[in-house]
């Protein structure tokens, strides 16, 4: 298993959600990508974009200013 990493910090919405979007096409399927953002309204984004996408939202949590999201590539 691949480590995948998207470094979306220092922007904002909706360029964060954009961006996992498209690295998701490159994360096979049952392998997480881990998004690392700054925008304090991508908390609620990435939960809403889970629902919407059926991939699974494995972790979430913050240190600093610095979010940090793990997504499971379900499709």
């Amino acid at each position: 298993m691949s480590e995948h990493v998207l470094d979306a910090k220092g922007l904002n919405c909706p360029l964060p959600i954009l961006k996992a979007k498209k690295a998701l096409k490159a994360v096979p399927a049952g392998e997480i990508l881990t998004i690392l953002s700054t925008d304090p309204g991508s908390v609620a984004d990435f939960g809403a974009f889970c629902n919407q996408t059926g991939n699974e939202l494995v972790s979430s949590s913050s240190e600093g200013d610095v979010y940090t999201f793990e997504i499971r590539h379900t499709a």
